[in-house]
């Protein structure tokens, strides 16, 4: 046999070598959950490891991070109960705990890249991405809150803006909301290819953000659809979007890769919280060895075509020394 391929396996010298994906801290960010009050640090019941950070904590745990390389962080709220409503008009106020975080970090650590997501669900009476009337999810209408919000994210300190709410045409009203008011270098992160997925009940859960009725079909994408994604990505691109994600990431990584491979722009992923979960539940029953399935997944991401993973794992791997 002429062609061996052992044979660039043989060491881990040469494999090293010839390896084609690589992994580092700048490729990861951190979702972090704030909530209210003063030195609170509640672990998600479904999330093992993952905690619900009042502002103080939340300073502890971004200087953490930094000193690990790792620096970018986006940002997810819990909001009492009592504070949402219809219009989700809390999520634009000055002192709402949100734009309270934002402007902590960047006051405390300038360095780091703050990325804030925009989307009415956190602060909605109904859970639900958008305003609803007679149980319809009104598009037009939820993009003046979005604009709102993304302008008061923006005015806080934030460096990207990631819109996850999938209503049409938001891209291109928040890139003018923010290009009229003079925020032309901040960034849209634009969860483009947004699904319609289970794997999203722990944070759910954490954020107490699930919706009241009904489901979130008719804004998310169908779990079926792949080339749809390519309608998504295109519109969000010619909107004036700086990224394109795509969520959640393991189970959907032919459509990171087709996104990738359609646009110029760099691909954004979320390893989403039930992917974490999951790892976390067998890890602990001893059904898998965590160090390899973790680092397995992250580089399966990677592979795919994302510059930047979303991940609950980021500190812990570079903690840890797995990547």
């Amino acid at each position: 046999m002429l062609q061996r391929p052992r044979r660039n396996r043989k060491s881990e010298v040469i494999r090293e070598m010839v390896k084609e994906t690589y992994l580092s801290a700048s490729n990861l960010i951190l979702p972090l959950i704030i909530t209210e009050g003063d030195n609170k640090k509640i672990e998600v019941a479904s999330m093992p490891g993952v905690y619900r950070l009042s502002i103080d904590n939340l300073l502890r745990e971004v200087e953490s991070c930094l000193n690990l390389g790792l620096k970018a962080f986006d940002l997810f709220p819990n909001i009492d109960e009592a504070l949402k409503d219809k219009y989700a008009t809390i999520s634009y106020h000055e002192e709402c705990l949100y734009l309270r975080a934002i402007r902590a970090i960047k006051a405390r650590f300038p360095e780091a890249c703050v990325i804030t997501d925009v989307a009415m669900d956190p602060y909605s009476s109904d859970g639900h991405d958008g305003i609803v009337e007679n149980g319809e999810i009104l598009n037009d209408e939820t993009l003046e809150v979005l604009g709102k919000m993304a302008l008061a994210h923006a005015r806080s300190g934030a460096d990207i803006i990631a819109p996850s709410d999938m209503m049409d045409g938001r891209v291109g009203y928040i890139r003018k909301m923010l290009d009229d008011n003079g925020f032309t270098n901040i960034s849209i992160m634009s969860y483009s290819a947004k699904y319609a997925s289970a794997f999203y009940g722990p944070f759910r859960d954490a954020l107490d953000s699930a919706p009241k009725f009904g489901d979130k079909k008719t804004y998310q994408m169908n779990p079926a659809n792949q080339r749809e994604a390519l309608i998504e990505a295109a519109l969000d691109e010619q909107e004036g979007a700086d990224f394109l994600m795509v969520k959640p990431a393991l189970a959907y990584l032919d459509v990171i890769k087709l996104v990738n491979d359609h646009s110029n722009l760099p691909v954004a992923a979320y390893n989403v919280s039930g992917e974490y979960a999951m790892v976390k539940a067998a890890a602990q029953k001893g059904w898998l060895d965590e160090r390899r399935t973790i680092t397995e997944i992250l580089t399966s991401i990677r592979r795919a075509g994302a510059s930047a993973i979303l991940t609950y794992h980021a500190k812990e791997v570079l903690e840890n020394r797995w990547i």
